[in-house]
């Protein structure tokens, strides 16, 4: 058998080495690129800015919190929330509940669970009660980005205008959910009984098994941190036992009513976008020095929305 030139063979060796080394960074997934590269890379056409007459500004004493209304999903609650945010209901008001891992509840501190309603502050205009809008009427013509993976709590879940949102086109319906950030209308028993008078944020993992069983009016688009950072209520379901614990609402006014000096300037990533479509894609398929085993799917309530101030994008 003949016997191969040493430097023949070395180079056969180095040649079957690149060969073997090609395949694996082939077989490798590349570099997935952060949710700050994504944005940074998105055009001025894939952001919204959301309707002032949806944006309710609630002042606390840590800071401002923006919130945009759903009307598309719960229509009369909305228009319950304008009127008393126009008639300045919610001014002095108070957070009255922080439940850790749930919501953060604000409304009439003299509110009770006895039935001693004489000392609550009057509603206006507003009404007092409205039919339950758990769910509203399947329409294909309302924008929706369907998310790829499947859910628990519904067959189809994805984004309408930026809200998390669960339908079923068997039964003719589709709805809000309660994802981290989203605000809902607090009530008794009666399914009528919530006005808008009082209201709650999600705080906490997504309580998806209150969703189709409360009004949920919208989602917080800044200020979390000053929801979710809130000392937790010591009482049952977590309301603060004492009134000194009460943390005030100065005031709560749609954004459309307020100067327009006084006005955030905010938009929000369209859910319809390409770069939305990226960041959902990056979420479910992360692979970096960090993530080296991708989930490969997505929940519902794990994709946050961007939002940043007009002022500071251009």
């Amino acid at each position: 058998m003949p016997q191969r030139h040493p430097l023949a063979l070395a180079l056969a060796l180095a040649i079957a080495a690149f060969a073997v080394n090609v395949a694996a960074d082939e077989a490798t997934p590349a570099h997935t690129p952060s949710a700050k590269e994504l944005l940074a890379k998105s055009k001025p056409q894939e952001w919204r800015v959301p309707d002032p007459q949806n944006l309710l500004v609630m002042q606390l004493p840590q800071g401002k919190v923006v919130i945009e209304l759903a009307p598309d999903f719960t229509p009369l609650h909305v228009a319950n929330i304008r009127t008393m945010a126009h008639e300045h209901y919610y001014d002095n008001l108070a957070i009255v509940r922080v439940h850790d891992n749930f919501v953060t509840q604000w409304g009439d501190p003299a509110s009770d669970d006895n039935g001693n309603n004489s000392k609550l502050k009057s509603l206006g205009s507003a009404r007092s009660t409205l039919p339950p809008e758990y769910t509203r009427p399947f329409d294909a013509k309302l924008p929706f980005t369907a998310l790829p993976d499947g859910d628990v709590y519904a067959p189809e879940v994805g984004f309408s205008e930026g809200f998390p949102v669960a339908r079923n086109k068997a039964t003719g319906q589709e709805w809000l959910t309660h994802c981290y950030g989203m605000v809902g209308v607090g009530r008794d028993n009666d399914p009528q009984s919530g006005s808008g008078s009082e209201l709650y944020a999600v705080i906490g993992q997504a309580p998806r098994g209150l969703d189709r069983n409360l009004a949920v009016v919208g989602r917080v688009l800044q200020g979390m941190e000053f929801l979710s950072g809130l000392p937790r209520g010591t009482g049952p379901l977590g309301f603060y036992e004492q009134p000194s614990q009460h943390v005030t609402i100065s005031s709560a006014r749609l954004m459309s009513d307020l100067p327009e000096a006084q006005r955030t300037k905010v938009e929000v990533l369209r859910t319809d976008s390409a770069t939305f479509a990226a960041l959902v894609e990056a979420k479910r398929n992360r692979h970096d020095d960090f993530y080296q085993f991708p989930a490969g799917k997505v929940d519902l309530c794990s994709i946050a929305i961007p939002v940043r101030e007009a002022s500071t994008s251009r």
